[in-house]
């Protein structure tokens, strides 16, 4: 690929309006895999393919930033870029490690990858905010407005939160407690496939979890994404909270999506 970039197209590649395209890059950190592409920021759009390297182990933070520049140059991208984080940031500073080695807490995740990249402008934030901040403008909350939660059921429980379009960032409703546990060791999806749980069951725990967010914030609409956001339709009528709540419509675009967003206008603070 040879997509050089900057956060504006050059007159030879124009939208249908005859306007060049707002652009983006972003990348999304996983616990499996590194992914990045260039988004089309007027549509929430991939423009062209994303690339996908496999995330180094252990997933120290210059390993972690050698893929990621690989992965910038395999499209040739020299201008800003946005990239997720699977844990709170604040100011660019890690401040937990779950799925990635221990050593990024305290690292400054910005200075780290931007000396592979000769020193361009790196914003980091966390994975769920990018998704949230995604799925708010592009995808499942678009037009909605009021205080918009996106939660992400995996092998925990991953939270956005986002105010008519502003994120507030690193919350993390995973690690409420609800009837004495947290909420991520009663409701994640993990917990649904270790107990063998079926759909019913398991909404009763997703429910008393929602429920507790609700009482806490009065959020306006609910996204429900991760892996089990495919099979909304199973699961998600049965829910018995107050709040509508919705299948995450990005899926797998959406970190990626988010963090082109945060490069272009620092959201993360």
């Amino acid at each position: 690929m040879t997509s050089t970039g900057s956060a504006t197209d050059t007159p030879g590649t124009e939208a249908a309006s005859g306007t060049p395209r707002r652009r983006g890059f972003g990348i999304d950190v996983g616990g499996s895999g590194i992914k990045g592409g260039i988004v089309d920021l007027d549509t929430g759009l991939l423009i062209g393919d994303r690339v996908k390297l496999l995330t180094p182990q252990p997933a120290t933070p210059a390993a972690v930033a050698k893929t990621i520049a690989k992965v910038v140059n395999e499209f040739g991208w020299t201008g800003p870029l946005g990239v997720t984080y699977p844990g709170v940031v604040t100011n660019g500073i890690v401040q937990t490690a779950a799925n990635v080695d221990r050593a990024w807490i305290g690292t400054n995740a910005r200075d780290v990858i931007g000396a592979n990249l000769d020193g361009q402008q790196v914003t980091v934030l966390n994975d769920a905010d990018a998704a949230g901040l995604a799925e708010e403008r592009y995808g499942a909350g678009k037009g909605h407005e009021g205080l918009v939660v996106l939660l992400t059921f995996g092998t925990g429980i991953g939270s956005a939160l986002i105010h008519n379009g502003k994120l507030i960032p690193n919350t993390e409703f995973g690690h409420l407690e609800v009837g004495g546990k947290e909420a991520e060791k009663r409701a994640a999806s993990s917990i649904k496939d270790k107990n063998k749980w079926s759909y019913p069951r398991w909404t009763k725990e997703v429910t008393r979890v929602l429920i507790a967010i609700e009482n806490a914030i009065w959020p306006d609409l609910i996204i429900a994404g991760g892996g089990i956001s495919r099979k909304a339709d199973q699961w998600v009528p049965l829910l018995k909270n107050r709040t509508p709540v919705v299948a995450a419509a990005l899926l797998n675009t959406a970190g990626i999506v988010g963090a082109a967003m945060a490069s272009t206008a620092d959201v993360t603070h």
